[in-house]
């Protein structure tokens, strides 16, 4: 893996914020007040996304970890972040990483890939997220196509594409907020689609009307709740962008005092994935090699290690 090395400058950009004012910190009961703190958050967001710092593929997976801890929760599931992390970076090659690892898998997907999706992309979608296919899901890629086409903001579009999965299969809600985040990435005319709405499910923000309840895909509010997600998932994503910008540029700074041989795949990685393994091996580099090297970046404060175990490390920005 030969990588051309970023520039200092790439690694120096100041990161977005969405101002204080477009963050939901209460109940919004306006459906013109969402819109208008929705439009703000994700111009800053938008900002973000196409700075193209080298970062942007860890940053954009620690979002898919978010959304799929967030999917596995509304599955009535009780695996959280760090079991997800584990069950797909501690995996032998070739195994299933069972219901919930294939959940985060979906989000994965979404996050690595270019827009618009495909047939087989949704199919693919269906079976992760163990929901029976059908070829009405087919009709609503097209739909989100004529949606973008005809310049529909893009928190409705996301709503819109939701509601048609709840339409067709109550039971698919998952799977309803992989589209609503992947409409709103296409609308937003982003290279990669960025897990944003599904971190908020379980968000206080998506609580609306009189009795508070949590706004489904089918209910009403759900456009204005769809606002609120994106203000405040906006907000969240930038805010997580700050820490591993800082982190990237102390591991751009460290880089030249690194003489071991994979030290740049390594890096590569690093800037890319939300995890790395503390026992990577590749051709060049072997597992004590890659365990010497892990520490010293620690040494450096360049990495963080992700979950607290004396053994079966991960480490990522």
């Amino acid at each position: 893996m030969n990588q051309q090395a970023p520039t200092a400058v790439s690694f120096a950009m100041p990161v977005p914020r969405v101002p204080a004012w477009a963050t939901p910190c209460s109940t919004i009961d306006s459906d013109v007040e969402a819109a208008y703190m929705a439009g703000s958050a994700l111009n800053s967001l938008d900002n973000l996304v196409r700075s193209d710092v080298p970062w942007l593929g860890a940053w954009r997976q620690r979002l898919a970890l978010k959304a799929a801890a967030a999917s596995v929760k509304l599955m009535r599931r009780t695996e959280d972040e760090s079991a997800l992390r584990d069950a797909w970076y501690l995996r032998q090659p070739g195994d299933d990483p069972g219901p919930a690892g294939k959940v985060l898998s979906a989000w994965r997907k979404l996050a690595d890939r270019s827009l618009p999706s495909s047939v087989e992309d949704l199919q693919s979608l269906a079976d992760l997220l163990g929901i029976t296919w059908t070829d009405a899901f087919v009709d609503r890629i097209e739909d989100i196509a004529d949606d973008v086409r005809s310049m529909v903001p893009a928190p409705l579009i996301a709503a819109r594409a939701a509601t048609a999965i709840m339409r067709e299969d109550p039971k698919a809600e998952a799977m309803a907020w992989w589209m609503a985040d992947l409409a709103l990435s296409w609308r937003m005319a982003w290279r990669h689609a960025v897990p944003l709405l599904a971190t908020q499910i379980h968000s206080a923000v998506l609580r609306t009307g009189p009795d508070r309840r949590r706004a489904r895909p089918d209910s009403p509010d759900y456009e204005r709740a769809i606002c609120l997600a994106a203000a405040a998932g906006a907000a969240e994503a930038c805010r997580l962008a700050v820490g591993i910008a800082q982190q990237a540029e102390r591991l751009y700074e460290v880089t030249p005092k690194l003489r071991s041989k994979g030290a740049g795949d390594v890096i590569a990685l690093l800037l890319s994935d939300d995890a790395v393994s503390g026992s990577f091996t590749s051709k060049v580099m072997t597992r004590w090699a890659s365990r010497r090297l892990f520490e010293r970046l620690e040494q450096f404060d360049a990495v963080r290690e992700l979950t607290g175990r004396s053994t079966f490390r991960l480490y990522g920005l």
